[in-house]
């Protein structure tokens, strides 16, 4: 089953791809963000609003890259099963 659904990932289609990558990138830039400022607020713990906004957008990031994938994975099933 691992390795079906590995094959089912090797074999997404280029643009489908394309656009998963740029996901991933944008998902990636969203986590450097809040690596950064989770480290404002270690470096000058003013405030728990920079330490709650670091963990927030740590989620968000999380939460895209899935998605992204989950959703790349998906509309490139949908997409062989309609032809």
């Amino acid at each position: 089953m691992i390795k079906k659904f590995i094959d089912n990932v090797k074999n997404i289609e280029k643009d489908i791809l394309k656009i998963m990558i740029s996901g991933f990138r944008f998902s990636f830039v969203i986590c450097i963000i809040s690596c950064i400022v989770s480290l404002l607020y270690i470096l000058n713990p003013i405030s728990h609003i920079l330490y709650d906004s670091g963990i927030i957008l740590f989620k968000t990031g999380l939460t895209f890259a899935a998605m992204f994938f989950v959703c790349a994975f998906a509309i490139d099933n949908i997409k062989k099963q309609m032809v």
